[in-house]
């Protein structure tokens, strides 16, 4: 039986990681696409670069996208990444951290590396419980851009395939994503969530990202393997409140 190949995005955090464990055990021969668009956050890549080896991911792309020249988000501008934000108040208002149209982006290009390798299953740890508010997270958004997958390739218009976009965390609260990684065995400690991690790649503990993240772990009454910038153990398992 041949296995089904399958394009996972890998950021190097804690969601694209499960994610990429998730596809693994599903049977699909992951092939890792990451990006380098001139995110402040660069150190994700190193942090992709070894969940890819830790899980033994057959391939692993890392493509150039600068998307600096776009502007208007806190990761790509010299803009303050939102910082100590109360956990009751995250996700009621789209952040400063928002990419202008990051997911059509970053899936678009993944569509067609997916129609190249013909895998028909792409991955993205997005996640509409435990998060920002970012618009192109939700399932809505994902049903319309594999609608669009169908209209707009030759895979989709000539030989009737059809590419699943496939958001296992979607409905998972971070608490559940993290059991989830913990039973496939992903390590999270090699992973990076950080918005604003310092220059060698230490999570600074206060930005969204990091809240949540630490949230989830407390609530699996877990200690995060993660490294944090000042953070002592009290002020790690009591963030943002």
């Amino acid at each position: 039986m041949i296995q089904p190949k399958a394009v996972v995005l890998l950021s190097g955090g804690m969601d694209s990681a499960t994610t990429a464990a998730i596809a693994l055990d599903a049977g699909f021969e992951v092939h890792a696409l990451s990006f380098r668009y001139g995110q402040r956050h660069a150190a994700e890549l190193a942090a992709a670069r070894r969940v890819a080896g830790s899980l033994a991911i057959c391939d692993h792309v890392v493509l150039d996208v600068d998307l600096r020249t776009i502007g208007g988000s806190a990761l790509t501008d010299d803009l303050p990444v939102p910082k100590d934000t109360p956990l009751s108040r995250i996700g009621d208002r789209i952040p400063a951290t928002y990419v202008p149209a990051r997911n059509t982006i970053f899936l678009s290009l993944a569509l067609g590396l997916a129609e190249r390798l013909q895998a028909f299953d792409l991955f993205i740890g997005a996640n509409a419980m435990d998060y920002s508010g970012y618009p192109d997270c939700r399932p809505e958004y994902f049903e319309a851009f594999a609608r669009m997958a169908a209209l707009a390739t030759r895979a989709g218009v000539e030989d009737g395939r059809r590419f699943t976009i496939h958001t296992p965390l979607i409905s998972l609260s971070k608490r559940e994503i993290i059991e989830r990684g913990m039973a496939l065995g992903v390590d999270y400690s090699i992973t990076l969530t950080c918005y604003d991690p310092t220059a060698d790649g230490v999570a600074c503990g206060h930005c969204e990202a990091c809240l949540l993240r630490l949230k989830g772990f407390r609530e699996a009454g877990l200690e995060d393997p993660a490294v944090y910038d000042g953070l002592g153990s009290e002020r790690k398992r009591h963030p943002g409140e």
